[in-house]
């Protein structure tokens, strides 16, 4: 069944997107939870003429995410957390704090939705690095170092 995404879902697709499914997953879930139309000939026109509008704007988002991975890329941020003698940190960090300390050090505004960081939590002190989805085509890795306070 061909549907019209209404949200970005992860592995799935982004908001407008045209995508097949399977049959029962679009009538039993995401069109009841109004995160999908179906794709009928009026909706699609419809699409086409949303996706014409925002063309301009997404090629302007689009360049100010690409310029942003550029800044982002070459950075390290530095997060500060109570560790043991054994350098265990009491608690972890997760993405709230890291999108907290880009926006001190560097005044980058990023959404902490964004931020994935690679395996688990981190629960010891060093050097990591964690992806921020900038844009649908657009993925920055940042190094962050975590250090003893």
């Amino acid at each position: 069944m061909e549907i019209i995404l209404k949200k970005d879902i992860p592995n799935l697709g982004y908001t407008n997107d045209l995508i097949k499914v399977k049959d029962g997953f679009a009538r039993n879930y995401l069109i009841p939870k109004g995160i999908a139309i179906l794709a009928t000939e009026p909706n699609k026109k419809i699409r086409a003429e949303v996706l014409k509008q925002k063309s301009y704007k997404e090629e302007k988002i689009r360049k100010e995410a690409e310029t942003l991975a550029k800044a982002i890329e070459n950075i390290t941020v530095k997060i500060g957390a109570k560790a043991g003698t054994s350098g265990k940190i009491f608690g972890s960090v997760n993405t709230i704090q890291i999108a907290n300390a880009i926006k001190d050090q560097f005044k980058f505004d990023i959404d902490r939705k964004k931020i994935i960081v690679d395996g688990e939590s981190i629960k010891e002190l060093g050097t990591y690095t964690a992806k921020i989805n900038l844009h649908k085509e657009i993925m920055a890795d940042i190094k962050f170092e975590v250090f003893a306070e």
